[in-house]
């Protein structure tokens, strides 16, 4: 039996759970939590800027990481016919180069989004949307290899939206460098976060022939190199919070720190089975100290 066009049989309504589906809202929070200690570590008032603070969360969710999810799904649909057949581009509830032409469209949407924002957020928002097609698109496509695609994802997600955050509330102006460092080291921690997310799929990654780091390193020391990249910069951030007097915040850090290695230590005895509650437990403590360092950074750059 030939299958319906979701065109033609419920019109351009039938394309919209597929089209939506296709944005994920379930990834849209790192780069929102991003964004927001971004905006936190700004210093400025957020009733003063509720309307900038809101658009920033729609360019760094929807639009931003929306894009990404789009291209990635372009590219991915060959694979995704053979693992997951249900998706919306495979299965056919997309159809034709139609997601090919919505990639395109809506990181145009996001590019022209940030640009009004000033012209700092405008160049963020361009480099993540490099960084999230030089991911998926070939001939570059670093998701091939761990290595590059872990370092882009983590910048993408965590560092450009950081520093969006904070140049949307300066009046779209480029935001101190104690900003900039921060951002780019919680970025390089966010590449143990992307070799944790990578236990799931193993066996896939070495058919198809993706260099995950799992697949390249084996599950143990993928975990355990994943657990180093994760805390040696926020020991670097402790170290600096420290020198830049803001005690409380070295201090929460340090137990944040603590509670991940002692969490390390489960995950370590079966890093397979253990990667998701990881997520949950030592993941969430390095995304809390995000935002605890955040409240850190209008005080050293006052």
């Amino acid at each position: 039996m030939e299958r319906a066009n979701p065109i033609n049989a419920g019109g351009g309504l039938a394309l919209a759970p597929a089209l939506l589906e296709l944005l994920k809202p379930i990834t849209w929070f790192p780069p929102m939590w991003a964004f927001l200690c971004g905006a936190v570590s700004s210093g400025q008032p957020f009733l003063d800027h509720l309307g900038l603070l809101v658009a920033g969360i729609v360019l760094a969710g929807p639009l931003l990481c929306g894009a990404s999810q789009i291209v990635n799904d372009w590219f991915d649909r060959e694979v995704d016919a053979i693992n997951q057949p249900e998706r919306a581009i495979p299965s056919g509830r997309v159809p034709g180069q139609l997601a090919l032409y919505y990639a395109v469209a809506w990181s145009g949407l996001a590019l022209a989004w940030g640009f009004s924002l000033g012209t700092w957020v405008g160049i963020a928002s361009a480099l993540g949307l490099v960084l999230a097609w030089a991911y998926s698109a070939p001939p570059v496509r670093l998701k091939r290899n761990g290595w590059w695609g872990n370092a882009a994802v983590g910048l993408s997600y965590e560092g450009m939206a950081w520093v969006t955050g904070a140049a949307v509330m300066l009046d779209g102006n480029l935001p101190p460098d104690e900003v900039l460092i921060i951002a780019l080291l919680y970025s390089v921690g966010a590449h143990g976060i992307m070799t944790l997310n990578d236990f799931k799929s193993i066996e896939g990654d070495l058919a198809v022939g993706l260099r995950s780091l799992p697949a390249m390193l084996g599950a143990d020391r993928a975990a355990r190199l994943a657990g180093a990249v994760m805390a040696l910069p926020q020991v670097v951030v402790i170290t600096l919070l420290v020198s830049w007097q803001a005690h409380w915040q070295a201090a929460t850090i340090v137990a944040l720190l603590l509670g991940q290695l002692l969490a390390m230590r489960r995950l370590l005895t079966d890093p397979r089975a253990f990667a998701p509650w990881y997520n949950g437990t030592g993941v969430t403590a390095y995304v809390s100290g995000m935002m605890i360092t955040a409240t850190a950074l209008p005080g050293v750059t006052g």
